[in-house]
């Protein structure tokens, strides 16, 4: 991707559209080109971090129970934690299959898991499979409080769903 500081958002939308229509691969390589694109797009624009999560699967390589941690998967552009709690927004919004758009993460108290203490917002969005069921969350955060809003949450997840890492039924949004 080639993301000029001038870029308007439509620009910025439809570049990611059409990188997400020839992303090939597994699923894993999706994932990835998708992180990467996203950062390229975003990182100018206050992103301070942005991968994925998957739940625990039998045989994990933390040795966690299954189901009970989230995994680190694809990201950019710093290191993250992993394995992380249930208890925080990428949990959350894992179990609920909700889409959280957390302009304070402040407001989240204990529920929020800090992997970079200078992060001030996030949004997460589950990825679902074809039975409506959770399997990943995209985990976007930012240094500014207030960086996204629903339009970013509904953008970035049609995009997921391009890119063939969700379908079609778009999780409800949840701003904190």
């Amino acid at each position: 991707m080639n993301w000029q500081p001038g870029d308007s958002p439509d620009e910025i939308f439809a570049g990611l559209v059409s990188c997400a229509q020839n992303t090939t691969g597994s699923r894993a390589d999706r994932m990835r080109t998708i992180a990467d694109a996203l950062w390229d797009a975003l990182s100018p624009r206050g992103v301070s971090w942005i991968g994925f999560y998957e739940i625990a699967r039998e045989g994990n390589d933390h040795a966690v129970e299954p189901g009970s941690a989230m995994l680190l998967g694809p990201h950019r552009d710093k290191p993250a934690c992993s394995p992380i709690g249930m208890h925080g927004a990428c949990g959350q919004a894992f179990t609920e299959k909700t889409t959280l758009v957390v302009t304070d993460v402040a407001q989240l108290g204990e529920g929020y898991v800090a992997c970079d203490p200078r992060d001030l917002s996030e949004l997460v969005i589950p990825c679902l499979d074809e039975n409506g069921d959770a399997w990943s969350v995209l985990d976007a955060d930012s240094f500014e409080r207030g960086c996204f809003d629903e339009l970013d949450a509904a953008q970035i997840g049609q995009i997921l769903v391009v890119a063939e890492l969700s379908t079609e039924q778009a999780p409800p949004i949840r701003t904190v």
